[in-house]
């Protein structure tokens, strides 16, 4: 017979550890927060609980959803891409001039693309090819597409109300959103390449041990560079997406969620560290953050208060991120 005594019992923190170990824990744990935050929300304010507030909700993340999508993938696989939003900023510009000087509108969108997949092409070379600093190459490439579509612009926003358009903003379909449901779409397709096909087993390996990976066969550089791109283009589509609800294209229009995009990521329980990472993470963190800023708006918060408090949200992601992976003893 055996006995349970003081020194074997496991304590309070050894069994939070644990709990936090588990691969499941931190979408749990989003998840039962999400619900709560819905229900304080839900109680303060009466406008706040409706089928319109919540699909409005979801239209206003869209954009940002998008771009937090293909980063995490891209995180996980140890990269890291901050000129995602510019990029996005940049594809409003390009549409709006293409199609000012004649180019129609949908050959004007796939040709921002283009151009966005190469801006990914640029950075996953200079990161794996020449070994340089993600965090620096993608600092510089924001700093160089932000520019140039101020350039462009004279840093005017410019009008984007183009017949057969602005519907991507605008229309629904089957009462939801378009650009809700191109999000969800966009992370069913993101979930089942990272869970479901041999690239998603390349991502996970080239964080985890990108070195073992190497020798083992796997084309680290390689999943990289796609994973840079997949970003860029998404970050363009965002930028798509924002200037069809909006109108207008903006040089900077997608620049302060930034910092919403990273914190979104990170949230949802993706080390910072790679190896470690989940869409559907990243998609609740996304609508916390969001049904935050809208609940904080439903009760007249000051915009600079909502700053504050998407700062906060960041350090506390970190913050868990680092206590998340001491737990798996990384």
């Amino acid at each position: 017979m055996t006995t349970t005594t003081a020194d074997t019992a496991p304590t309070l923190k050894q069994r939070a550890m644990n709990l936090l170990a588990k691969p499941w824990s931190g979408v749990a744990m989003l998840l039962v927060f999400y619900l709560l935050l819905l229900a304080v929300f839900a109680i303060l304010s009466p406008f706040f609980l409706t089928v319109r507030n919540m699909l409005q909700i979801g239209t206003n993340v869209a954009y940002i959803g998008l771009m937090a999508a293909a980063g995490t993938p891209l995180i996980v696989a140890g990269g890291l891409d901050l000129s995602v939003a510019a990029i996005a900023g940049l594809t409003g510009v390009l549409i709006s001039l293409m199609v000012t000087a004649g180019i129609p509108v949908w050959i004007a969108v796939a040709l921002a693309l283009v151009v966005a997949a190469m801006i990914g092409v640029a950075n996953g070379l200079f990161t794996t090819k020449l070994r340089l600093n993600p965090l620096i190459v993608t600092l510089g490439m924001m700093s160089i597409v932000s520019g140039i579509a101020l350039v462009m612009t004279g840093g005017l926003t410019r009008p984007m109300m183009i017949d057969g358009f602005n519907w991507i903003g605008a229309e629904r379909f089957v009462g939801i959103p378009i650009p809700l449901i191109i999000m969800v779409v966009t992370f069913l397709v993101l979930w089942v390449m990272m869970t479901r096909t041999k690239f998603g087993r390349y991502i996970y390996a080239s964080g985890g041990n990108p070195e073992a990976a190497r020798l083992i066969g796997i084309p680290v550089g390689r999943t990289i560079i796609v994973l840079y791109v997949i970003s860029a283009v998404a970050g363009a589509l965002a930028g798509t997406i924002l200037g069809a609800m909006l109108g207008a294209a903006a040089p900077n229009a997608a620049g302060s969620q930034l910092l919403t995009v990273i914190a979104a990521i990170i949230l949802g329980g993706t080390s910072l560290n790679g190896g470690r990472g989940s869409v559907w993470g990243t998609l609740l963190a996304v609508l916390i953050l969001g049904t935050l800023n809208n609940g904080l708006t439903l009760l007249n918060v000051s915009s600079f208060w909502q700053d504050v408090t998407r700062g906060v949200v960041l350090m506390l992601a970190v913050s868990l991120d680092q206590v998340r992976s001491r737990a798996l003893g990384e």
